[in-house]
């Protein structure tokens, strides 16, 4: 595909999407919720390479909870192969591409190969300097926000570190996402309304897109029609418009 032109409108510097509806999208098929998620990596292909051809800075994808693992186990190994072979065939293309891979969320509950997957890519791509990838795999946000707190509270406790000192900023330093800005723009397929546990913290002041199509349904046009949305808003982090100053 030829690359897009530079988009009109100002992109936002990080955009996270909840990848919300295989499940709904294979039932409607009548399908197994296996095929779904299959489907939802053509999507996430699509997306990725939008974002690499725009010059979207920082794109960061939902893409397994800590939650998940309560699903049935041949989901869960479903998701896993998934997962596996989203990074056999496209990893070369990533790298090609200049995109930095990331995977965020607690890797202790992974086997063995997906670990040395996750090193691998994030290792290949780690000079890369075009589109940070990054993906929340087995990610919880309130996980994470107590793992961060338990991290500042042991330091106050062997006397690294004063509790007084303690600030948002501090604190944002010891999440998986310390090394991106928080994001402008979170986006949520299938309908729902909710966060489901993303990334709590960083979307203090995000702005918020719920969107009717479920994800694999979700194309560059409706991609870009986001974008062009949140070009619109008015961003004000709790202060008024200059217009009403």
């Amino acid at each position: 595909m030829a690359p897009l032109p530079q988009m009109a409108v100002t992109l936002p510097s990080h955009v996270a999407i909840i990848m919300d509806g295989n499940g709904r999208w294979a039932r409607k098929r009548m399908l197994p919720r296996e095929a779904g998620h299959a489907a939802g990596v053509a999507a996430v292909r699509e997306i990725v390479r939008v974002a690499s051809d725009i010059g979207l800075a920082n794109l960061t994808l939902f893409a397994f909870s800590s939650e998940n693992w309560k699903r049935p186990k041949t989901e869960v190994g479903a998701l896993m192969g998934l997962f596996r072979a989203y990074f056999r065939s496209d990893l070369d293309e990533l790298v090609e591409r200049g995109v930095r891979v990331r995977i965020i969320g607690n890797r202790s509950r992974v086997s063995s190969d997906i670990h040395g997957m996750i090193e691998d890519a994030e290792n290949r791509t780690v000079h890369n300097k075009g589109l940070n990838l990054t993906f929340a795999f087995d990610y919880g946000g309130q996980e994470e926000i107590a793992n961060a707190a338990r991290e500042l509270a042991r330091a106050a406790k062997e006397g690294r570190l004063d509790p007084e000192t303690i600030t948002p900023e501090l604190f944002a330093t010891r999440l998986f996402t310390s090394a991106l800005p928080e994001p402008d723009l979170v986006i949520r397929t299938s309908g729902e309304h909710r966060l489901s546990n993303f990334l709590l913290w960083q979307s203090a002041y995000a702005e918020l897109s719920f969107v009717e199509m479920l994800w694999p349904d979700f194309s560059k046009a409706k991609f870009l029609e986001c974008l062009e949305e949140y070009a619109q808003r008015e961003r004000r982090f709790g202060a008024v418009s200059e217009a009403v100053a």
